[in-house]
């Protein structure tokens, strides 16, 4: 399988590729979304570096003190990071969790928000269907690196893993299910779901609504790709991005309920 192409000598590998083009292609859509909505769209591209930055040292912190099964196995646990601070600077070795990189984000449009007097919901609305895009496209590039794969399958859509990219006590299993591609379907139909209530229900949306809609569809969505998968992150015997995203789903949902129900009560 070919791991990326040349840009002169240098190799670019399809993840990195995916990761990046997701990320442009959702800043592009969310700069689009803010010019519709009478917004600056340089507003968009001032905010896309602190993004990317505090968003990859988030997703760095998750991975360093919740590692999933596949770095324990090699020796990455919490505390090697805590006694080898080398090595949790060195982006390379382990991964990254993005249940981090969504609470630095969320952090960072925040502070924004509040240091230029723009409502945080607001800003938040215009970014759903960007992440969304985002996420959909950066997940493919983890079929180059043989990467979130789920249980063992033999589905048609079952996909081969090779040896060296297998969890000890499988390497005889060949076939597991291709979460990645699951997530990225998913998160396609997240897209066309956020696009479709824009325009179908725009004068019944409240400021926000869009934001958590786009985080309670997503929450299930991983909740329930957890049950599938191999490689997860366990704190005290629980699947701690399980809980993350019940709980996420839980406030976004009940954010929703109160607006839109309760609160037309009282």
């Amino acid at each position: 399988m070919s791991q990326g192409f040349l840009i002169g000598p240098w190799l670019m590998r399809w993840n990195g590729f995916l990761l990046v083009f997701g990320i442009a292609a959702g800043a592009l859509l969310i700069a689009y979304q803010a010019k519709r909505r009478g917004y600056d769209p340089e507003v968009i591209y001032f905010l896309f570096l602190p993004l990317v930055i505090l968003g990859t040292i988030g997703a760095r912190l998750w991975h360093i003190f919740t590692p999933p099964l596949s770095s324990v196995q090699l020796g990455l646990t919490t505390g090697h990071y805590l006694t080898h601070p080398l090595d949790a600077l060195a982006l390379w070795i382990g991964g990254f969790g993005l249940p981090g990189a969504m609470i630095a984000g969320i952090f960072v449009l925040f502070l924004f928000a509040r240091r230029n007097e723009i409502s945080f919901w607001d800003l938040a609305d215009l970014f759903a269907p960007g992440l969304a895009l985002a996420q959909a496209i950066g997940r493919i590039g983890n079929y180059f690196n043989q990467e979130l794969y789920g249980l063992p399958s033999h589905y048609p859509l079952a996909i081969f893993i090779d040896p060296a990219n297998r969890l000890a006590g499988y390497e005889e299993v060949h076939f597991y299910h291709p979460l990645f591609a699951y997530e990225s379907i998913l998160s396609f139909v997240n897209l066309a779901l956020l696009l479709w209530f824009v325009r179908r229900f725009s004068d019944r949306l409240k400021t926000g609504d869009l934001f958590l809609i786009y985080l309670g569809m997503y929450s299930i969505i991983r909740f329930l790709l957890e049950f599938l998968r191999l490689d997860v992150a366990l704190v005290n015997g629980i699947n701690v991005n399980q809980l993350f995203f019940a709980i996420l789903f839980i406030c976004a949902g009940g954010s929703l309920f109160w607006r839109h129900r309760f609160a037309r009560v009282l």
